[in-house]
């Protein structure tokens, strides 16, 4: 099966968010699969499609230090990307891809593993969809449904900025931020840290397509987009950059604030599950959820399914047995795919939130 390679090289910050966004839109059921490859020219920040920013990112820190914020269509946790990194995309028609997300990653992630290995670093995969060097973290992947393809995405990381990382996310204390940097040191690591020095990303692309043939079984072929792709990725810029889109679940969360009175109570929790942090913004009233938003740094398809979870939910008394019934038949219904996290997850998280005098 031929498989179009289609190198952008180093672009904007948007734009390295666009070109995937927009191949995906323009793929068609029956067109070749396509693998993009692609590097910023400047660092930003990029949050996971469910995360609610002002909880994750410290954005005045950001604005005062010309970091712009993207919100991706995949989900996820935040992250500091930089021109330290290759993107790489893997954007399939949907029947050439397993149905269930946790079949994907392992698919996907084995020649980028392979890659790795061949440039001396031993990194391999680890569930759900990380890759690790002896415990230390390499990469994350993501997976999403754009348009008619399924997009898995992950980066090469030649080199990592641990500094502005910790210091562009939001936290409790300036000793916690003390204590997340330090855990960045010494919890990630790179190519530069592994080899001593970055191999040439030339070099790593050309074997990457080399293991990307022998895993996948496919024909990688350069090429060039096409008009149609690259009119898709000017409007996937258009809507990345637009507030109604980056800031969709912070504006929840003020429609939410207003309806506070006397009976009702808004508070907010977290719980950790293994397939990612979820937060809780819970708007409760006469002991039932009035409102509801679940965020956080997981992977759910479909794209909209955690805001129709939440829509389900309202309505439903803070007892453990129902929610969990009712989370549970969502899951069913809805056909709610999140690694790693769980209906009872998802109860936790909810409880956890419960205004307590």
């Amino acid at each position: 099966m031929r498989l179009r390679v289609l190198d952008f090289g180093t672009v904007s910050p948007l734009r390295s968010q666009a070109v995937y966004h927009g191949v995906a839109e323009a793929l068609g059921r029956d067109d070749d699969p396509v693998l993009t490859l692609v590097s910023p020219d400047a660092p930003y920040v990029c949050v996971g499609l469910h995360q609610e920013i002002a909880l994750e990112v410290d954005e005045a820190w950001c604005r005062q230090h010309g970091l712009p914020v993207i919100r991706r269509h995949v989900g996820g946790g935040a992250v500091l990307l930089d021109s330290n990194q290759l993107f790489f995309h893997f954007i399939f028609p949907r029947h050439l891809v397993p149905g269930q997300v946790l079949e994907i990653y392992p698919r996907f992630i084995e020649p980028v593993a392979r890659t790795y290995q061949a440039l001396g670093v031993d990194a391999r995969f680890r569930p759900i969809n990380d890759i690790h060097v002896h415990g230390r973290k390499i990469g994350g992947t993501g997976a999403a449904h754009i348009g008619e393809a399924v997009v898995m995405v992950g980066s090469f990381l030649f080199d990592f900025d641990t500094e502005t990382m910790a210091r562009c996310l939001r936290v409790p204390s300036e000793k916690f931020r003390d204590k997340l940097r330090q855990g960045l040191d010494d919890y990630m690591t790179t190519l530069r840290k592994e080899l001593g020095e970055a191999p040439p990303r030339a070099a790593v692309q050309a074997e990457f397509l080399c293991q990307v043939a022998a895993v996948l079984g496919v024909e990688p072929v350069l090429d060039e987009p096409g008009e149609h792709e690259l009119a898709a990725i000017e409007r996937a810029e258009r809507e990345l950059a637009d507030p109604e889109w980056t800031y969709q679940m912070g504006r929840k969360f003020v429609e939410m604030g207003v309806k506070i009175a006397a009976d009702t109570h808004l508070t907010e929790a977290a719980h950790k599950a293994p397939g990612g942090l979820l937060r809780v913004q819970l708007l409760v009233k006469d002991g039932r959820i009035a409102d509801l938003l679940v965020s956080g740094d997981f992977t759910c398809w479909p794209e909209n399914g955690v805001l129709r979870l939440d829509e389900r939910l309202r309505g439903l008394p803070l007892e453990r047995e129902p929610l969990l019934a009712a989370v549970a038949r969502a899951y069913r219904e809805l056909g709610l795919q999140i690694p790693g996290v769980e209906p009872e997850d998802v109860v936790t998280a909810i409880l956890n939130a419960v205004h307590r005098e």
